[in-house]
């Protein structure tokens, strides 16, 4: 009889045993399976164009500084946005009604983001611009920030926060990078003489 009981009560644990492993299988795999989900449609979330592709960001080609390090570089306005993704107000930045021909680069590492001829005025309050100058200058990552869903544009070299791209732009692209002027620097193109 002990015996008996004994090879219940083994068979009951094994059983047990098994059951938790199966439940904990299956929760791993329905996990795994959100997770995959989850980063497929933050990928269909994230707006995509000819020069917005992570995938030709070089990898060598980044300055990585320390908080210290850019708070001596940057102004403090300039380390709010660029480095802690900070906005600056709508209709206020240097660079809204800008109209001088050349390159804007950005403000942390002088990386080209910009030319002159992308910038159009979309009424929003910031500089804005159709398109990038090259694949690999800007860097696109999900925001999902203050309840909204967006595609925040960084600079590829150094991370500097520029603004958000949206996708209620003109043609060719139909893009609207939205950009904060204390993020970007401009570099005036030499007139022939």
């Amino acid at each position: 009889m002990k015996s008996f009981c004994y090879i219940v009560g083994l068979t009951l644990l094994m059983s047990c045993s098994q059951a938790q492993q199966k439940s904990a299988t299956k929760t791993d795999t329905k996990s795994q399976t959100q997770k995959t989900e989850s980063t497929m449609n933050e990928d269909k979330l994230i707006i995509k164009d000819k020069t917005l592709d992570n995938a030709k960001i070089d990898p060598n080609d980044k300055v990585v500084k320390s908080d210290e390090e850019w708070k001596k570089q940057l102004t403090s306005e300039q380390f709010q946005i660029l480095r802690k993704k900070g906005t600056e107000y709508a209709f206020t930045g240097k660079f809204y009604k800008h109209k001088d021909k050349g390159i804007y680069v950005c403000a942390g590492c002088g990386n080209e983001l910009f030319t002159s001829e992308q910038k159009y005025d979309s009424g929003c309050g910031w500089p804005s611009f159709y398109d990038g100058i090259a694949a690999g200058k800007i860097k696109t990552t999900l925001d999902t920030l203050h309840g909204m869903v967006r595609t925040e544009i960084t600079c590829a070299r150094c991370d500097g926060h520029l603004g958000h791209v949206f996708e209620d732009g003109p043609n060719p692209t139909g893009l609207r990078y939205c950009v904060n002027s204390v993020s970007i620097d401009f570099k005036k193109k030499e007139e022939n003489k």
